[in-house]
């Protein structure tokens, strides 16, 4: 995505006052930088995806806190570097990270109040083509689509029974959805 410095610095200003579109713009503009910098440290695509869905969800829920004399790329591959380190470390240490209820329910949220263009453009196609199109994601796509728009359950919900904190599901499913605009816009 080709977005300019003034548009980015717009957006984290937006982001700051829990601005849905402008996490969508952050998260599309920086996707690709932090999966591909994961993706040397991991050599796995899996890893690199759940650790890049799971950094931008640290960023998201810090935001308030980044210092606009920095760049936010940086901000953000720092935050990766530091979540691989820490899933290694887990890792090392056979250590799962259980939240409580009551963490949970503390959780940052990310308003979704407006449709997004990917919202808008799913809502236009016919469900079983959608159906269709749904298949093509990878499965943990497919099923926090499932979960959020065919069963209708919430964050909280989903993230209960996936075992995922809510910020990732969140992540997740803006992922999902951009995932599958692209998927209904190469068939247009």
């Amino acid at each position: 995505m080709n977005t300019k410095p003034l548009e980015i610095n717009d957006a984290i200003k937006k982001a700051k006052k829990n601005d849905q579109i402008a996490f969508n713009l952050l998260l599309h503009t920086f996707w690709n930088d932090v999966y591909g910098f994961l993706m040397k440290r991991t050599r796995n695509e899996n890893d690199a995806e759940d650790i890049t869905i799971e950094t931008f969800s640290k960023a998201f829920e810090k935001i308030e806190t980044f210092d606009e004399n920095f760049k936010f790329k940086t901000w953000l591959i720092t935050i990766a570097k530091n979540t691989h380190s820490d899933s290694l470390r887990k890792q090392k240490t056979s250590f799962s990270n259980q939240t409580s209820e009551e963490d949970e329910e503390r959780v940052y949220w990310i308003q979704d109040e407006a449709p997004s263009p990917e919202d808008k453009l799913i809502n236009e196609q016919n469900l079983a083509e959608l159906l269709k199109d749904i298949k093509k994601l990878k499965p943990h796509y497919q099923q926090v689509i499932n979960l959020r728009y065919f069963q209708e359950l919430s964050y909280l919900e989903i993230s209960k029974k996936i075992e995922t904190p809510v910020n990732n599901v969140k992540i997740k499913l803006l992922r999902a959805k951009k995932l599958l605009a692209e998927i209904i816009l190469t068939k247009q």
